[in-house]
């Protein structure tokens, strides 16, 4: 055991409760398995761990519990093996514990669509992550406070989002904000990520204009750079220069090149907007934990299609902002990293 669990857990008794704790909650509070559901837990070698810790907690309510673990060479954004996608569309719940996403894959979609399997995914989750931090909020708490948002967002659609380091970003919403990322995932057909607690909304496409600047973390990685994009009609133009910046644009050049001119020059679309709500979470270079961190925003680049959007790449990438203040018409939302959430 590194000497990272160590400290943070004292011994290995105490970290294999840790992790024991979070796994329940997961069984018992955010699923609710029942004692005859199917349970599916996909994991791959380097969050076996946690895949164990699921298995060992589920298999404590359902007997009919599988785990599967994921070949090495699977590959960010590609497919799940055929045997696995199969696998999911069979279960009353699916456990996605693994590195890379499985959520925007076509295995999940097709799992989804028998509106029998819900699904929670841990995509890059790590095992200090999953004992603490946003894993341990209070999800009832969570839905309570996130269901009492609603009435403020209804028929409002023209946001911006300003920050004290440049963001200032305008759009117009293209869907209902979405306020039950909340941890709950009991209803068949649900999908869901943890850490939950976070709002967002799918931007118009077309409609966002301005300048964002990110200075939180980009893909799971704490900035000492920031990253500033210029962005028009909804699609990112410029980027700065910087080395995190630069790979940011050779991975959006390599997605492009097999796609026809039209699908090539809206790679950079803006499809998704949000901020996070969960006052357990902390900014730790994890774009799972750090999206949901309260009062800080997040962007999503890439595919929108989940939206009903033009941009299916298969591909997302996202960065967070720090302190920032968004405006809803004529409601303040949240004000240098407050949430506030009330008329102006």
């Amino acid at each position: 055991m590194s000497g990272e669990l160590d400290g943070n857990f004292g011994d290995s008794d105490s970290y294999a409760e840790s992790m024991l704790t979070s796994a329940r909650s997961v069984i018992h509070t955010c699923l609710q398995i029942r004692p005859f559901e199917p349970v599916l837990i996909v994991t791959d070698p380097e969050s076996s761990v946690i895949g164990r810790a699921l298995y060992e907690a589920a298999a404590e309510v359902t007997d009919r519990t599988l785990m599967m673990m994921m070949p090495t060479s699977h590959k960010r954004g590609s497919e799940p093996p055929d045997y696995v996608a199969e696998l999911m569309r069979k279960q009353d719940v699916v456990i996605l514990a693994t590195k890379s996403s499985l959520t925007h894959t076509k295995a999940r979609i097709n799992a989804s669509r028998t509106g029998r399997t819900r699904i929670i995914s841990m995509p890059g989750i790590n095992e200090i992550m999953f004992s603490s931090g946003g894993m341990t909020a209070d999800y009832n708490a969570l839905q309570k406070e996130l269901s009492g948002l609603t009435s403020i967002f209804r028929r409002k659609r023209d946001v911006r989002v300003t920050s004290a380091e440049g963001t200032d970003i305008t759009f117009s919403i293209g869907a209902k904000w979405r306020t039950d990322d909340n941890g709950i995932c009991n209803r068949p057909g649900q999908v869901m990520n943890l850490p939950s607690g976070r709002v967002f909304v799918y931007p118009k496409e077309e409609s966002m204009n301005g300048q964002i600047v990110i200075d939180g973390s980009w893909e799971g990685n704490i900035l000492d750079e920031k990253i500033i994009m210029k962005v028009e009609n909804g699609v990112v133009v410029e980027i700065s220069e910087g080395e995190i910046s630069e790979r940011i644009n050779l991975a959006f050049e390599e997605i492009s090149k097999p796609l026809n001119k039209s699908k090539s020059a809206i790679v950079k679309t803006v499809a998704e907007f949000g901020f996070g709500m969960n006052s357990r979470a902390k900014i730790v270079g994890n774009l799972l934990e750090d999206q949901v961190v309260r009062g800080a925003a997040h962007f999503v680049f890439g595919d929108n299609s989940a939206f009903g959007g033009k941009n299916n790449i298969g591909i997302q990438m996202r960065g967070v902002i720090l302190r920032p203040t968004i405006e809803l018409q004529d409601v303040d939302l949240v004000k240098d990293g407050k949430i506030i959430a009330k008329r102006k």
